[in-house]
């Protein structure tokens, strides 16, 4: 299969491009293919014809999405609403990532892909945008939502990942204050990539939640990244209100792979034993 692969440098893709080693694979960074230019894209896309389109592209930085609205709607959801009708013309599918802030965290036993969503945050109600948009312009979609990823490439868009974060203040002797409010499932992209891979192998398009298993507050994230790590860090619990970020996020945002286990491929690893094999290649792992 040809693949074309948006965003390439970045964490998540970073990993794709392992598990997709064997298609015909045509990573695209974010230099050589910004996905808000419709007349590239456009171009890019006549010229390679891929079969499926994998689209790792966004505007992550979830507080600066507060501000920046038209960014925040123009690259996570006008531009994959383009994507999808630039692919339903070439006869391509496309895969399209979003996130558990989609759902505004009213609840505490994980959410499934019938749930309906509520966003909290401008990022969330942008994703969401873009997931219906693309739904309405092409069938042969998949629409993946997962949780908390970190990656051994670190994430380009934000300059690191939660895990590096948490690394770098602590061995700065910095005081930590991490929330203990809002609750997660960490994900290995690592292990997504992996079943993004399976997943496409089925050809069965449609919407899906792919994390790995279990939850955790981001305050019980940090503890145990510090406790493999032996690292004795100045780490304090503190609440949503208290951190007063600019968006909000939901309190729950756990998601059940529902529609994995349908066709049986929910066999993701528990969390901690992917973030202790991530802190292990890093180098971060006590001996």
């Amino acid at each position: 299969m040809k693949i074309l692969l948006t965003g390439a440098s970045g964490q998540l893709a970073s990993d794709l491009k392992i598990h997709l080693k064997h298609h015909d694979l045509l990573p695209f960074s974010h230099a050589e293919l910004d996905i808000t230019d419709a007349a590239r894209l456009n171009e890019v896309l006549e010229r390679m014809r891929p079969d499926l389109l994998i689209n790792t592209s966004a505007y992550h930085r979830v507080d600066e999405c507060e501000s920046n609205m038209e960014k925040s709607f123009e690259v996570n959801a006008f531009a994959v609403k383009r994507l999808g009708e630039l692919c339903r013309k070439l006869g391509a599918g496309v895969m399209h990532f979003s996130t558990d802030y989609v759902f505004g965290g009213e609840r505490s036993v994980p959410y499934t892909e019938d749930d309906a969503p509520g966003p909290l945050s401008v990022y969330g109600a942008s994703k969401l945008a873009g997931e219906y948009l693309l739904r309405n312009a092409l069938e042969s979609h998949y629409v993946v939502r997962t949780c908390g990823l970190f990656g051994v490439a670190g994430s380009s868009g934000k300059g690191g990942n939660f895990i590096e974060t948490m690394m770098k203040l602590a061995r700065e002797g910095k005081s930590i204050r991490v929330v203990s409010d809002q609750v997660l499932t960490p994900t290995s992209t690592t292990d997504l990539a992996k079943k993004c891979a399976e997943l496409i192998e089925t050809g069965r398009f449609g919407l899906y939640h792919i994390t790995s298993d279990g939850e955790c507050s981001w305050f019980e994230f940090a503890q145990t990244i510090f406790a493999l790590a032996g690292l004795e860090a100045d780490l304090k619990a503190t609440t949503s209100r208290e951190f007063g970020a600019p968006a909000r996020r939901p309190r729950y945002s756990v998601l059940e792979n529902r529609r994995l286990k349908e066709l049986l491929l929910d066999d993701l690893r528990p969390w901690r034993a992917a973030l202790t094999e991530y802190m292990e290649r890093k180098g971060y792992l006590k001996p």
